[in-house]
C-alpha cells in the first residue's frame, strides 16, 4: 500500500471512529442545553452525523472491495484499523450502515412525533448514546470494549423505556428488562473472560488467527460458548425469558422501533462476530438451536392467533429472533446476517407505520379461497420452489432444513391468494411467491462475502434431528391453525397459543416481583387478562 493510499485509509478509518465519539459528545451537549433553539440545532446535527456515518461506512466498504480485488502490498486495512482499535470487515460495515440508517430514520420520525411531548428533551441524548454504543460494539476489535458497549446499550435503552415516569406499568416492564439485561451482562463478561483464559488475549483478530482455534476445544472455550449462547437468548427475548418484550410497549413508538429493529438483534450479532473463535459446533450452538427453534415455533403460532397489531408485532420480533438464533445454531451464518439486516429494516417500518397498519387491518379483508384451492396453490408453488432448490442447493448452503423453511415460506405466501381472483392474477401472485427463491439467492450473494469462511462447520446428527423436528412441527401446527378453526379442539388450542402457552409465567413472575419491590409499586395493580399492556386496580 503506497503512502497516499495508506494515509487515505487512515483518514477514513479515523472518521469512521470519530463519528460515534461525536454522537457521545453531542448527547452530553443536548442533555446540558436548555434553549429550545439550540436543542433543535442538536437534532439537525445528529441527523447529519448519522448520514456521515453511513457515508464513512460506505467508504470503508469500498476500501475492503479494492483490497479483496487488488490485494495489499503493505499493511492490510484490518492492520490499519487495529491502530484505532477498529475491526473493519464486511460484518462491521453492513451492521454500521444498518445501525446509522435505522438511527437516522427514527431520529427524523421522532423529531415530528415528539414535537409537543414533554419527554422530547430527554429522548435525544439517550437515543444518541444508544446508537453510538451500538456503533462502538460493532467497530471494536477488543472484547472488553465490546462488553462495555453491550452494557452501555442496555443502560441507555432503559432511560428511553422509562421516558414516561408517570406510568407505573411501563416502569415495571422496564425494570423487568433491566433485571434480564444485567443477567445477560454478567454472562457476556463471563464469556469474554473465558475466551481470554483460552487465548491469552482480548483482541479478537489475534483470537481468530490463533492456532488454538483449530487445536481442539477446552473447558474454557466450552464454557464461553454456553454463557454467550445464554446471553444471546436473553438479549433476543427468547422463551421463557420473553415476558418483558410483550409488555414493554408503553414507551413511545420511536423507542419501540429502536428496540425491535436494532437493540434486540445484538444477541445475533454477538455470535456472528465471535463464531470464528470456536472450534466448529459447540454446546452453545446446541443451546441456540433448541431454544431458538422452540421460540420460533411457539412465537409464530402465537402471532397467528393475535388480535392486537402491536401484540402481533412483538411476537413477530420474538419469532424472528428465534429463527435467527436457530440459523446460527445450524451454522448458517450468512443466512443469519441476512435475516438480521432484513428484520431490522422491516420491523423499523412496521413500528413507525403502525398507525397506518392499524387502519389497514380494520378494513374489510378479501374473501378467502376454499381450502382445496389454497392447498393447491400452496402445494404447487412449494413444489416449484423445491425443484429450484434441488437443482441449486447452494442457495441454502446445501442445508435441507433451510430448504424446507424456504419452501414453507413460499407456500405460505401463495396460500393467501384471495377468492375471486382471475386465473391470470392467481398465476401472477404464485409467480411472485416463487420469486422469493431467486431474490433470496441474490441477497445471499450480496451479503455472503462479508461473513468469514466457515466451510469446516460440521453439524452433528442430533442437531439435524432437532432442526428437522422444528420445521415439521412448525408446518403441522400452522396447517392445523389455518385449516382446523372449525374444530372445537383446535379453537381451544388457539386460545392457549394466544397466551403464548403461558411459558413466560415462571420467569415473568419472578422478575415482576423483583421489579415491583425495586419500585415499590402498589400491589393493588395487576395485569388485565388478555390485555398485557394495561393494568387495572383490584376490586
Amino acid at each position: 500500500m503506497n503512502p497516499i493510499a495508506e494515509l487515505s485509509s487512515l483518514v477514513i478509518l479515523a472518521t469512521w471512529l470519530l463519528l460515534p465519539v461525536g454522537l457521545f459528545i453531542l448527547a452530553g451537549l443536548s442533555g446540558w442545553l436548555k434553549s429550545p433553539l439550540k436543542l433543535n440545532h442538536c437534532w439537525r446535527i445528529a441527523g447529519w452525523m448519522m448520514v456521515a456515518s453511513m457515508a464513512a461506512s460506505l467508504m470503508v466498504a469500498v476500501l475492503l472491495l479494492i483490497e479483496s480485488r487488488l490485494g495489499s502490498d503493505g499493511q492490510s486495512l484490518a492492520a490499519l484499523g487495529g491502530r484505532f482499535g477498529l475491526y473493519p470487515d464486511g460484518i462491521a460495515v453492513w451492521m454500521a450502515m444498518m445501525v446509522a440508517f435505522i438511527g437516522w430514520v427514527i431520529l427524523r420520525f421522532a423529531d415530528n412525533y415528539l414535537s409537543q411531548d414533554p419527554g422530547r428533551d430527554r429522548f435525544l441524548p439517550w437515543l444518541l448514546v444508544t446508537v453510538a454504543s451500538v456503533l462502538v460494539l460493532v467497530f471494536t476489535n477488543h472484547l472488553l470494549i465490546l462488553a462495555g458497549a453491550w452494557i452501555g446499550v442496555s443502560l441507555a435503552l432503559h432511560h428511553l423505556l422509562t421516558l414516561y415516569q408517570d406510568r407505573p406499568q411501563a416502569r415495571v416492564a422496564a425494570v423487568q428488562k433491566f433485571i434480564v439485561s444485567r443477567v445477560g451482562d454478567a454472562l457476556v463478561i463471563s464469556g469474554v473472560v473465558a475466551l481470554y483464559f483460552h487465548y491469552g488475549t482480548f483482541y479478537l483478530p489475534e483470537m481468530v488467527q490463533s492456532e488454538a482455534a483449530r487445536a481442539g476445544g477446552s473447558t474454557a472455550l466450552t464454557f464461553a460458548s454456553v454463557v454467550l449462547a445464554l446471553a444471546a437468548v436473553l438479549k433476543c427475548a427468547q422463551i421463557p425469558f420473553h415476558g418483558w418484550l410483550i409488555r414493554v410497549m408503553e414507551a413511545p413508538t420511536p423507542v419501540s422501533a429502536l428496540l425491535h429493529a436494532g437493540v434486540i438483534n445484538l444477541g445475533g450479532f454477538l455470535w456472528l462476530r465471535l463464531f470464528p473463535v470456536f472450534d466448529g459446533f459447540t454446546a452453545g450452538h446446541m443451546i441456540l438451536l433448541v431454544i431458538g427453534g422452540m421460540t420460533a415455533v411457539v412465537a409464530v403460532l402465537t402471532m397467528m392467533t393475535q388480535y392486537s397489531v402491536k401484540h402481533a408485532l412483538a411476537w413477530s420480533t420474538c419469532a424472528q429472533m428465534g429463527f435467527m438464533l436457530f440459523e446460527i445454531g445450524m451454522g448458517a451464518y450468512t443466512l443469519a446476517l441476512l435475516h438480521l439486516l432484513a428484520h431490522s429494516l422491516y420491523k423499523a417500518h412496521s413500528f413507525l407505520a403502525s398507525g397506518r397498519t392499524v387502519a389497514v387491518s380494520a378494513a374489510s379483508r378479501f374473501p378467502e379461497s376454499p381450502s382445496a384451492s389454497r392447498l393447491f396453490w400452496a402445494g404447487s408453488t412449494g413444489l416449484v420452489a423445491a425443484g429450484i432448490l434441488f437443482q441449486a442447493p447452494w442457495i441454502v448452503e446445501n442445508n435441507p432444513v433451510f430448504a424446507a423453511l424456504l419452501v414453507l415460506a413460499v407456500s405460505a405466501a401463495a396460500m393467501g391468494i384471495p377468492a375471486g381472483a382471475t386465473a391470470a392474477v392467481k398465476l401472477r401472485l404464485a409467480g411472485l411467491a416463487v420469486l422469493l427463491v431467486p431474490v433470496y439467492s441474490l441477497l445471499h450473494f450480496l451479503v455472503g462475502p462479508a461473513v468469514p469462511v466457515h466451510e469446516g462447520f460440521a453439524i452433528p446428527t442430533t442437531a439435524w434431528s432437532v432442526g428437522s423436528a422444528v420445521v415439521a412441527l412448525l408446518a403441522a401446527c400452522s396447517l392445523l391453525i389455518v385449516f382446523g378453526s372449525r374444530f372445537p379442539a383446535t379453537r381451544a388450542l388457539c386460545a392457549h397459543f394466544r397466551q403464548g402457552l403461558y411459558l413466560e409465567l415462571p420467569f415473568d413472575r419472578l422478575t415482576r416481583f423483583l421489579a415491583a419491590e425495586a419500585l415499590k409499586v402498589p400491589t393493588m395493580f395487576r395485569r388485565v387478562p388478555h390485555h398485557p399492556f394495561r393494568l387495572e386496580e383490584r376490586s
